[in-house]
């Protein structure tokens, strides 16, 4: 389906895994960071589109606890490209309401880079026209793991009982647990795979592929896909009849 989404389905929630910047460079002869460039500015589009559209929200997968593996020149220039899109996009998104954070291990940043990165937080702190959360160095068993450790250490503390872990207490610690859960997943560049994004949040999250690589998504691809989603039933557990007559989050524990 390629019809325009219906104000009554637009996701709330917006994430994306953005992968084919190397190869649109290696298509062109260029160096990868030349992608990576490419890439951010297709981050703005994407921005503006979120806008645009009324989603609350957009998460973006930019680098992955499994990225630092990649060569060491490749992961500095992205560490810079990084560092730059900061410095110069920051109060740009600042003055369109838009929030700024990220989700992820940032102790393994540098520090210029991740002074940058509190210092964005800090000064978006109280927008809502968009909800915007990179996930950098981020993984999504790092973010089971971390929720996991951090139950852990309120048992120890004599604070919570063992009996007292469910799904909803798990899913108080992961990142993102003040937003609602991603409504669309969208992975651009040809690979039908999450890659360890968000594995708590996508439960039940509507999965979108594109052969698209990420550089050379527009609003036209973007439109493509909120008119997909636009068109899927959403049962979340349920039959088609009681997720019509209730339009409800899912609740937990249910399995499609």
């Amino acid at each position: 389906m390629t019809s325009d989404a219906t104000p009554a389905r637009v996701p709330r929630h917006l994430a994306v895994i953005m992968d084919g910047n190397g190869r649109w460079a290696e298509r062109r002869r260029r160096p990868r960071a030349i992608g990576h460039r490419a890439g951010a500015r297709a981050v703005n589009n994407c921005v503006d589109f979120c806008i645009e559209q009324g989603i609350g929200a957009l998460t973006l997968f930019a680098f992955s606890s499994e990225n630092w593996g990649r060569p060491e020149d490749e992961v500095g220039a992205l560490m810079k490209l990084f560092l730059n899109a900061l410095e110069r996009e920051v109060d740009e998104m600042h003055r369109r309401g838009v929030r700024v954070r990220f989700i992820g291990e940032r102790n393994r940043f540098g520090p210029a880079l991740a002074a940058r990165m509190d210092a964005a937080e800090a000064l978006t702190r109280v927008n809502d026209t968009l909800h915007l959360t990179v996930a950098a160095s981020y993984g999504g068993r790092w973010d089971i793991a971390n929720a996991a450790r951090r139950l852990a250490e309120e048992v120890a503390a004599g604070r919570l009982q063992p009996g007292d872990i469910d799904e909803a207490a798990l899913g108080a610690h992961t990142a993102l647990s003040d937003l609602p859960p991603p409504d669309l997943f969208i992975r651009t560049g040809g690979d039908l795979r999450i890659s360890n994004f968000l594995l708590w949040q996508l439960a039940y999250t509507e999965l979108w592929f594109t052969e698209t690589l990420w550089p050379d998504v527009d609003a036209a691809t973007l439109r493509q896909a909120l008119g997909d989603f636009a068109m899927r039933e959403r049962r979340f557990g349920l039959t088609g009849a009681q997720a019509a007559s209730l339009q409800r989050t899912p609740p937990s524990g249910t399995h499609e």
